[in-house]
């Protein structure tokens, strides 16, 4: 059994991304720092809280830099807001971004409804470790107000288009994102949560 840590922002509720992670057969525990000896094969960034606040908890609250204890050896999936601060700053906020990614995070135009809510379809654009087994066109969940904007296109493996294309999966080295939320999607997002686990079993 994989051993994995989604880390609480302390911002709402985890249950449903906990909940997913074991239905796949995840050992889960919930953590507010990186102190403790790194014994997780995967870490998780929930879709929940602020920009800032969030930044905060990671960087400010540990004794040890996150960079320096993911390195580039354990898998990590950043969900909605959790992939937003992978960049290097956001609209929703004033504070720097993790800045494991080139590029920053905007606020989706007034001409649409914002935030962008409920089902829609991804557009893949080339194969993903996180993607494998998902087809084209698959729909997944999503509630946002924000959009990644990666100063390298290369790392977006599939958008989608809601008036505008946004981004919808990243994937980077040992770094994943979805804008969406792979827990609130059915059996595709559980393919997708599968996927990230076989990638912290390597």
């Amino acid at each position: 059994m994989v051993k994995v840590a989604i880390f609480d922002y302390g911002a709402g509720n985890i249950f449903s991304l906990k909940n997913s992670l074991e239905k796949n057969s995840a050992e889960v525990d919930v953590i507010t720092s990186f102190d403790n000896v790194n014994n997780y094969s995967g870490i998780l960034f929930p879709g929940v809280g602020n920009f800032d606040p969030a930044v905060r908890s990671i960087r400010d609250y540990s004794k040890i830099d996150f960079k320096d204890y993911v390195k580039d050896k354990i898998p990590v999936l950043g969900i909605c807001l959790g992939m937003e601060m992978f960049f290097e700053k956001s609209e929703e906020g004033n504070e720097k971004g993790l800045s494991v990614m080139e590029g920053e995070v905007t606020v989706l135009p007034n001409t649409m409804k914002v935030p962008h809510m409920g089902w829609n379809s991804i557009e893949i654009k080339r194969s993903s470790r996180i993607l494998e087994g998902i087809k084209n066109g698959s729909w997944v969940y999503f509630v946002h107000s924000y959009r990644i904007k990666p100063k390298n296109e290369d790392i977006v493996v599939a958008n989608s288009d809601y008036g505008i294309k946004i981004p919808s999966v990243i994937e980077k080295e040992n770094f994943f994102g979805t804008q969406f939320h792979p827990e609130k999607s059915g059996a595709i997002g559980s393919i997708m949560i599968n996927n990230f686990l076989r990638e912290c079993k390597k």
